[in-house]
C-alpha cells in the first residue's frame, strides 16, 4: 500500500492502516517536502518522485490511499495516481460503526476511528471522514468530501462534491449542501447552502 502524503493526515491514517494489518510493503509518497532521510518514523520508505511511485505500482503493490486533507488536492492526486496505474483503495477503521443496512461507500474512502454511519447512507468516491463523525439515516454525500472531527449530519442531509465540513459542525435534517462548499467549525446549518459558498456561525450564515 502506498499512502500519498507523509505528514499531517497521512500519519493519522497510518494508525488505521496498522489496525487493518496492511503494513506489508507500506510506504509513503512526498515530492514536496525535503527529507533528510527518505523514511518516516525511521521505518517506512518515502517515495519522492512519480517515477518511483509508478515502479512501486508495477513491481510491488498497485494500491494507494490519500493521506492528504484538502478536497481539491485529493481529487487531483487521485486522478494523477490512477493515471500511472494505481488503484484507489479504501482505508476504513475497524473501530468505526457502520450500519449493515444499505450503506454504500465509494472507492478510496478514508474513515478514521469512532465514526458512526447509520442505515441507508450513500457516500461517493474518496471521502475523508475524521474521528467521531456522526452520519445519521438517509444521508447522501458526494465525492471528495471532508468531514472534520465531530461533524454531525442529521437525517436526510444531502451534501455535494468537494465539500469541507468543519470540526463539530452540525447539519440539521433535510438540509442540502451544494458543491464546493465550506462549512466553518462549530457551525449549525439550518438552511440549504448553494454551490461555492462559505458559511459559519450559529445559525450558519454566508460569509464568502
Amino acid at each position: 500500500m502506498l499512502i500519498v502524503g507523509a505528514k499531517g493526515f497521512a500519519t493519522e491514517l497510518l494508525d488505521v492502516v496498522l489496525d487493518l494489518n496492511m503494513e506489508k510493503d507500506l510506504c509513503f509518497y512526498d515530492d514536496v517536502n525535503k527529507w533528510t532521510e527518505l523514511n518516516l518514523f525511521n521505518k517506512y520508505p518515502i517515495l519522492d518522485s512519480i517515477d518511483k511511485a509508478k515502479d512501486y505500482f508495477i513491481n510491488v503493490d498497485n494500491r494507494f490511499c490519500l493521506g492528504i486533507g484538502n478536497t481539491e488536492i485529493r481529487k487531483t492526486l487521485a486522478e494523477k495516481f490512477e493515471t500511472i496505474g494505481g488503484v484507489l483503495t479504501s482505508v476504513i477503521s475497524p473501530k468505526a460503526i457502520i450500519s449493515k443496512n444499505i450503506v454504500k461507500i465509494g472507492s478510496g474512502a478514508c474513515i478514521l476511528h469512532n465514526c458512526t454511519i447509520a442505515a441507508n447512507v450513500e457516500i461517493g468516491k474518496a471521502p475523508l471522514i475524521y474521528h467521531n463523525v456522526q452520519i445519521t439515516h438517509d444521508c447522501e454525500i458526494g465525492e471528495f468530501v471532508e468531514l472534520s472531527p465531530g461533524a454531525t449530519l442529521l437525517g436526510r442531509v444531502k451534501v455535494g462534491d468537494n465539500v469541507q465540513i468543519g470540526a463539530n459542525a452540525t447539519i440539521l435534517p433535510n438540509i442540502k449542501i451544494g458543491n464546493n462548499v465550506v462549512v466553518g467549525a462549530g457551525a449549525v446549518v439550518t438552511k440549504d447552502v448553494e454551490d461555492y459558498k462559505v458559511v459559519a456561525g450559529v445559525p450558519a450564515k454566508i460569509i464568502n
